[in-house]
């Protein structure tokens, strides 16, 4: 009687444990489940970004209710420089509090790509490669599947650490090579939040902007220096250089002329009297320190008090970007 009793708990036992490499399996499809039937979640985390020998690290907040509203703050740490990603039936806007502005795209950000802040997004690439693998170490899984980011063929694979009940403690994007080039790790998250009636509507951000901005952002009226950037296609160069006063600033534009002929424009900013929202043609694009914004043949973004816009009637956008990340602060010889 008693072997039968042992076989019978041991027969249980492997039925709830999955056999090891069961388990491991259905750790994916518990996680998935899990976040799927999430109505609201808050999480907050530190994403670091590598760009060559750069490090950038932001502040990471992002709220979810659902039907796919999203309320993400991306906060630079270096300079404090804050954006906000709003997704509400509206559509989708970028708002730099900062310059009382905001771009609004027609887009389907945050499902358009892959994600590491983004649980649904963090999942789904996990459902979608046949050949994710779960390894168990240390108290935690190690998920590690194919990731989808057109616009960065570098970024080709995810490792996402999940402790045991399921909590998603760090996500690592990485190259052929398994470098990290993005690191979010997650701080806080609350799965249960409640959320005022307005919070996703763009004028929450506006009020809660007015009272926040007690002082005049400092904007620079003159450009000292004129960036250029590191990377040129091959075949082209600089043709033509121009500086040209405007309202309360100055604009630098840069044309480049060959093969991969394209304009970069530099202008000083300011802060609008009144919220502005900009429509806008493209999709948001996380560009090293800021949010930017991208199109088929342009990429705009704010960078340390100066605005920039790169476009092109032949440069694909892998090309925009890698001209655009190479803009750095530092001014260098042409």
């Amino acid at each position: 009687m008693k072997k039968y009793l042992f076989l019978f708990l041991l027969f249980g036992c492997l039925i709830l444990s999955g056999c090891g490499k069961n388990n491991k399996v259905n750790v994916v499809n518990d996680l998935t489940n899990k976040i799927n039937n999430l109505k609201t979640y808050s999480l907050n985390g530190k994403l670091e970004v590598v760009n060559n020998d750069d490090v950038f690290t932001y502040h990471v907040g992002v709220n979810y209710k659902d039907k796919d509203f999203y309320r993400v703050s991306l906060k630079n740490m270096a300079n404090n420089h804050e954006q906000i990603i709003l997704r509400n039936d509206d559509g989708v806007y970028v708002v730099t509090p900062s310059l009382n502005k905001s771009f609004k795209f027609q887009s389907d950000w945050p499902y358009n790509n892959s994600g590491a802040y983004i649980l649904k997004n963090i999942v789904q690439d996990m459902k979608n490669d046949s050949e994710t693998t779960t390894e168990e170490k240390d108290g935690e899984y190690i998920i590690t599947s194919k990731v989808n980011f057109p616009n960065n063929p570098n970024l080709v694979k995810q490792k996402v650490t999940v402790d045991k009940e399921l909590n998603i403690k760090k996500v690592e994007i990485q190259n052929n090579d398994g470098i990290s080039l993005m690191t979010f790790t997650l701080e806080e998250v609350n799965y249960k939040p409640t959320f005022d009636e307005t919070y996703f509507e763009i004028n929450s951000i506006i009020n809660e902007n007015e009272e926040t901005q007690t002082k005049e952002t400092e904007t620079t009226s003159t450009i000292d220096d004129i960036i250029y950037p590191l990377y040129i296609p091959t075949g082209t160069k600089l043709t033509d250089e121009e500086k040209v006063s405007k309202t309360n600033g100055e604009r630098v534009i840069l044309t480049f002329g060959g093969e991969k002929p394209f304009t970069l424009v530099e202008e000083t900013t300011n802060k609008e009297s009144e919220f502005t929202v900009v429509p806008t043609y493209g999709e948001p694009y996380l560009l090293i320190d800021t949010v930017a914004a991208l199109s088929n043949n342009s990429i705009n973004w704010v960078s340390n008090g100066i605005e920039y816009y790169i476009v092109s009637d032949v440069m694909n956008q892998n090309e925009l970007i890698e001209v655009a990340k190479s803009v750095n602060v530092i001014s260098v010889l042409k």
